[in-house]
């Protein structure tokens, strides 16, 4: 097992005219984790994004590095 970092952020939202409408945002702050792989460690990763977030799919970007 390694150890890994990770976090999910949330990034920003523009409207038609590419104007800034919400801001970024860390929404799983810096968490670390035991995995196998660098796969497990993403699939821990996107296990723990809130429910009521699915919905922003699009804007999450999931972070993972070994440690």
């Amino acid at each position: 097992m390694k150890l890994y970092e990770y976090a999910v952020i949330l990034d920003e939202k523009r409207d038609k005219d590419d104007e800034i409408t919400e801001e970024s945002q860390v929404i799983v702050p810096v968490e670390t984790v035991l995995a196998r792989d660098d796969a497990q460690a993403q699939l821990l990763a996107a296990r723990s994004i809130p429910e009521e977030r699915i919905k922003d799919i699009d804007r999450l970007t999931v972070v993972v590095r070994p440690f």
